[in-house]
């Protein structure tokens, strides 16, 4: 047990996690509120615009959103350094509301879901103690990612459904994607629903920057398991005549929704045909070639290629305006590309793992 109480001393604190004992939900989910309060006052909760740079930290994040020109911003972001009163841990999220009723659905489930994370976390870790067989030791980084996993599955579902039997917002025809990142000491936990995506810069052998993408983009017509899965389920998928390319989930007797993506929170009507909001999480150690990670909206990558983005963000000489730098040069490619097509919102967030990230020469 000592291995577990000093590697989560912090969050033990918090919570008062004791072998024998396992804290009820309403307590964590307090805890994590308290937590999430005194992150807020103390400058270690970032959503909107801007930059997060604490001393003594690893991390540095920037971010920035820019409206596009379909009405309200629908995007939002949050960044929460010390994550889980965890020096060496840190939480981004970024999500793309969409439907009357999205840019409430995407508020809603930033608000909600980095603290049901914190105590579906604190459960499970408690949960896995008491097993006289767990031994964090022993394997610890599949142990830790077991852990996550399990962590962000209960919590994915927990917040959908509660956003269902949310009186103060209808989220039949609404709901958003959830693109977030743990960043816990030298390893980075990325749980993705929808089609925003996160980018990765690492230095190759012979010294350049190139991409890696972390995230798949779930696009209704991908192969197989989301086509698959919505065609079983009875819904649609297919490309309207004036967006040629543009795969979408209809309803089996309805030219509706119409939805752009085969996973997101929300989105009741279509629940039943295909539509989930179960996350694919994965793990990636950091080394030190890697220099920074970039989670953005689908705004900035329909119009923006991984090799382009990481590009433009380590050429910023500002790390602080890296995140804006990229949105107003996606808003710029939008209207050179997609010349007659109402620019969508663009939202980015540069998540830097060293005090100086490389520069592409």
């Amino acid at each position: 047990m000592s291995q577990f109480s000093s590697m989560f001393n912090g969050l033990a604190r918090s919570f008062s996690i004791r072998r024998g004992k396992n804290p009820g939900n309403g307590d964590g989910r307090e805890a994590a509120e308290a937590m999430a309060k005194d992150g807020k006052k103390n400058d270690l909760i970032l959503r909107s615009s801007g930059f997060v740079n604490i001393d003594g930290s690893n991390n540095f994040a920037s971010v920035f959103s820019k409206r596009g020109r379909k009405g309200v911003n629908q995007d939002c972001t949050i960044v929460w350094e010390e994550f889980g009163c965890q020096a060496d841990m840190l939480f981004c999220g970024i999500f793309d509301g969409h439907g009357p009723w999205g840019h409430f659905v995407a508020k809603k489930v930033r608000e909600s879901m980095p603290s049901s994370l914190l105590c579906n976390w604190q459960e499970t870790l408690a949960q896995a103690s008491l097993d006289p067989d767990f031994d964090l030791e022993s394997d610890k980084k599949h142990h830790r990612f077991h852990i996550w996993k399990h962590s962000y599955l209960q919590t994915c579902a927990i917040v959908d459904r509660e956003l269902e039997h949310c009186r103060k917002i209808d989220s039949l025809y609404s709901g958003t994607t959830a693109l977030t990142i743990v960043r816990q000491g030298d390893l980075i936990y990325v749980a993705n629903i929808g089609d925003s995506r996160a980018v990765l810069a690492t230095t190759s052998d012979d010294g350049n920057l190139v991409p890696i993408q972390l995230t798949v983009d779930f696009k209704p017509n991908l192969p197989p398991e989301e086509a698959e899965r919505i065609t079983q389920c009875k819904g649609r998928v297919f490309c309207l005549h004036d967006e040629p390319g543009v795969h979408r989930v209809w309803l089996p007797d309805e030219e509706s929704p119409g939805l752009a993506m085969s996973r997101a929170f929300g989105d009741y009507c279509i629940k039943d045909y295909g539509l989930i909001s179960v996350p694919e999480v994965t793990q990636r150690h950091i080394t030190s070639r890697d220099q920074f990670v970039v989670l953005a909206t689908d705004g900035v990558w329909d119009v923006i290629s991984n090799e382009e983005a990481i590009r433009i963000v380590s050429s910023t000489p500002d790390k602080a305006k890296a995140a804006k730098h990229l949105v107003e040069s996606a808003a710029r490619a939008w209207k050179k590309k997609r010349k007659g097509i109402a620019m969508d919102d663009i939202s980015a967030i540069c998540l830097f793992f060293h005090s100086i990230p490389l520069s592409i020469t």
